[in-house]
């Protein structure tokens, strides 16, 4: 079976930065709904398009493919006692911009005496990308699968 709108993708996958550094690789197939769904980067669905299972691919994607420019404005310096007590690095919060209403993740880079600096870009903004993957599955997805926008199921979500 080829790969079109709404079919269910299976494939294994590498993600790794432009020095070849693997920052993701999945540890079993993961699936997504294929058609503009956004459930993958829209360059590697174009990429997988018309293919069949087997088939292998290297896509590389320049920042404004993937999770955009480093926004140097996303860095916070914000008061100690706004946060919890056991407040650590790594940990996130949701939080917004002053000028728009998107909500974005928010992680603790660093804790001083009385600030903590917290930055809202993706930790992967501002990198070049590659993902390599494999096909290891093709399936027509379901009415539920398509009335809901995402896979349903095995590696997928469950409701």
């Amino acid at each position: 079976m080829r790969i079109v709108k709404d079919t269910i993708v299976s494939l294994n996958y590498e993600l790794s930065d432009s020095t070849g550094k693997i920052l993701e690789k999945a540890d079993s197939p993961i699936s997504y709904l294929h058609g503009g769904y956004d459930g993958i980067f829209p360059m590697v669905e174009e990429a997988l398009h018309n293919m069949e299972v087997g088939h292998t691919c290297s896509v590389f994607m320049e920042p404004e493919n993937t999770f955009g420019e480093y926004d140097s404005e996303l860095v916070r310096v914000e008061p100690r006692d706004a946060f919890p007590e056991n407040i650590a690095i790594g940990m996130q919060f949701e939080g917004g911009t002053e000028d728009s209403d998107d909500v974005l993740i928010f992680t603790v880079t660093d804790i001083a005496e009385d600030k903590v600096v917290v930055d809202g870009n993706h930790p992967l903004a501002g990198m070049t990308l590659r993902f390599d993957c494999t096909v290891t599955d093709v399936r027509p997805a379901t009415a539920e699968e398509l009335s809901h926008g995402h896979v349903h199921g095995p590696h997928g979500h469950e409701h």
